[in-house]
């Protein structure tokens, strides 16, 4: 089972283990997860960031993956280096090495502080260790990396993380992709238009969530989602107004670039 954040919404507190009992009537369990990792304070995608959010409450972080020139994984959002890294190009044309040698803080200016993009086997070791969720997101909804699915999976299955993590992605069909070669996983469509009866489109598809932008979902989109029992796990939220909103509508998870403050929100 999944960890999960020790709140009961309607004020009462419920803690929660590896292996969760019931919660009592009232009680909403609500995720805290770091988009890429505690990313509003610390540089994105990088360890650093994910073990800072962790620190800050978080039950987890979401990340992005993709595959370098030489086939390896690595954890980074866009599909250039460009806006994060002191480099410039296309992930898929970086060997691993060279990735390893760009800076991915540099903007942050911290004298003699560098942070290397990580390898995703990197981040498994250290999430295995951490007993953290992780939202993956597979990163081929531009340029798609033959065999991502399969080496995302092997290293998950390496580092024994099968039951914290949740799979999702942009590209529909990369996510039945990985579902096909591992049903056991939990796995998650991501969305930022305005689906019409989104829950019956997952549903069909055989997913446990529906992970869209927080601003799509009006009252008639969650009940929709309820009705087919999908856990709605929502991003990127940043703003303590939209969080308790979302948590009135009975939101799953909320997914944000500051978890302290949604970690505080909760709390409270």
């Amino acid at each position: 089972m999944y960890l999960r954040s020790p709140i009961c919404y309607n004020g009462a507190y419920e803690q929660w283990g590896a292996a969760p009992s019931a919660p009592r009537k009232g009680c909403v369990i609500v995720r805290n997860l770091g988009h890429r990792g505690f990313s509003g304070k610390y540089p994105e995608n990088t360890m650093l960031a994910y073990r800072k959010a962790v620190e800050a409450g978080a039950d987890g972080v979401e990340l992005d993956v993709q595959l370098t020139k030489d086939g390896e994984v690595v954890v980074i959002h866009d599909e250039r280096v460009d806006r994060t890294t002191d480099g410039q190009g296309f992930v898929r044309d970086f060997t691993l090495a060279d990735l390893r040698k760009l800076d991915a803080s540099y903007l942050y200016k911290q004298a003699g502080v560098r942070n290397p993009v990580p390898t995703f086997e990197e981040y498994c070791e250290w999430a295995a260790a951490a007993g953290c969720i992780t939202n993956v997101e597979l990163k081929n909804g531009v340029y798609p990396y033959p065999a991502l699915e399969e080496k995302t999976l092997a290293l998950l299955r390496k580092y024994h993380l099968e039951q914290k993590v949740i799979i999702s992605s942009f590209n529909h069909f990369s996510v039945l992709r990985m579902k096909e070669l591992a049903p056991d996983l939990e796995y998650g469509l991501l969305e930022e238009s305005w689906v019409f009866h989104p829950g019956a489109y997952a549903a069909a598809l055989g997913v446990q969530c529906y992970h869209p932008f927080w601003g799509s979902l009006t009252d008639d989109t969650v009940a929709d989602l309820k009705a087919h029992h999908l856990k709605i796990n929502t991003f990127t939220v940043n703003d303590e107004a939209a969080i308790r909103s979302l948590l009135a509508k009975g939101v799953d998870c909320v997914i944000g670039n500051f978890p302290d403050l949604t970690a505080a929100v909760l709390a409270g």
